[in-house]
């Protein structure tokens, strides 16, 4: 027997405890009553963004030397699923400020991150990512966007597609190819472009079927120039950080959908202990008790997925590509399933707004989306598993 069972027992220490404890709080009463009205409204969840900037949750994953609250990265996820349990919308504020400030985490200057990571940790900008085109999605490799040597540094021309919290970030990572003569994949370089920047526009909000209150829409590039001391990391190196950011990033979706699917089961539990059908409460059938006990048991097999991998993720473990696509691709099917269900336990109630459960799943859905598909998760993991035994 190796230690003291006392002290093995797996369990979240007391410090990740407070932190959900501090962060739910926050989103019941801040963040939660305004969900409903940030998705018939298609808003932008404001009062959510001003509560997470106030207690530091907009962007805890910053380290503390550019001023940022220094959140691991379980820690992150923790503060990503209780924001998400209140509202999907509103988890995408510190989501997306981790997807967009990661590249410069693993590969910007000293200097770039000093310049842009500050604004972040204080609040005073938000950062987004673009890496998707209308005819590169999962295929990112075949992006068009183009950026050429200027005499200053380089001009950038295109677009990007589906680009969460567009227009409304102060900075945006962006791909685009560097040299078109070049060797696939190894001819793209990853830039900083400011929303200030001449010649860059956005396209018109996009007509989602969920997630409404954080908007989507296009970046568009017209000659815009980018200083030669925006680019993040060396000419070339682009997709290559852009995949290992997304090697990081693909766990917060699953802490999200983790998020999502437990604020539906809660529903469907206090559902089935108020509604009565045949004199019975709706607890009472064990019909109904299977459904809620199979969304408790694959909700929890998708909260510790996500919980294993956001430790890999801190500790850069080799096996993090495997293991960020297995979270995000779980936790998101577990997330539509826990959803779909929901609306079936509430019936009539679950189809109507009303009631939160149909929220639940429309939002649910993107997460079997975005930041590659559940399709491409599942290609990530049998490479890694093909290529390593």
């Amino acid at each position: 027997m190796v230690g003291n069972s006392k002290f093995d027992v797996y369990q979240l220490s007391d410090d990740y405890l407070a932190l959900r404890k501090a962060i739910r709080d926050l989103a019941d009463n801040e963040i939660a009553p305004h969900a409903a009205t940030v998705d018939e409204a298609g808003t932008f969840p404001q009062a959510a963004y001003d509560a997470l900037r106030a207690a530091d949750f907009h962007a805890p994953h910053i380290p503390e030397q550019y001023g940022g609250a220094g959140a691991d990265a379980l820690a992150t996820c923790i503060v990503i699923e209780e924001i998400a349990r209140a509202c999907a919308s509103s988890s995408l504020i510190p989501a997306v400020n981790k997807l967009g400030t990661m590249p410069l985490m693993l590969a910007g200057s000293d200097e770039l991150c000093e310049r842009y990571l500050r604004p972040v940790a204080s609040g005073e900008a938000m950062f987004a990512y673009g890496l998707s085109e209308r005819e590169a999605g999962s295929d990112t490799a075949s992006m068009k966007s183009r950026a050429t040597p200027s005499s200053e540094g380089w001009i950038l021309n295109g677009q990007k597609s589906w680009i969460s919290n567009a227009g409304l970030a102060n900075y945006y990572t962006v791909l685009a190819v560097t040299d078109p003569d070049g060797k696939r994949g190894n001819n793209i370089s990853a830039f900083v472009v400011e929303r200030t920047d001449t010649g860059l526009t956005f396209g018109t909000p996009e007509r989602k079927m969920g997630i409404k209150g954080s908007p989507t829409r296009e970046l568009l590039f017209d000659n815009v120039a980018i200083p030669a001391d925006r680019i993040i990391g060396e000419p070339g190196h682009g997709l290559k950080i852009a995949l290992r950011t997304l090697d990081h990033t693909r766990i917060t979706v699953g802490a999200q959908a983790v998020g999502i699917a437990q604020a539906a089961l809660d529903l469907s539990i206090s559902y089935a202990n108020e509604r009565s059908q045949f004199g019975k409460k709706l607890s009472e059938f064990q019909g109904l008790q299977f459904m809620i006990a199979d969304m408790g048991m694959h909700l929890e097999a998708a909260r510790q997925m996500v919980y294993v991998a956001a430790a890999k993720s801190e500790r850069d473990e080799p096996d993090l590509a495997f293991f960020g696509a297995a979270a995000k691709c779980f936790a998101s099917d577990v997330a539509m399933r826990i959803t779909t269900d929901a609306v079936q336990i509430l019936g009539g109630s679950g189809y109507v707004q009303d009631y939160a459960a149909e929220r639940y799943m429309r939002d649910a859905k993107i997460t079997q989306i975005y930041e590659g598909t559940n399709q491409i998760q599942r290609i990530v993991m049998a490479r890694h598993l093909l290529n390593n035994l």
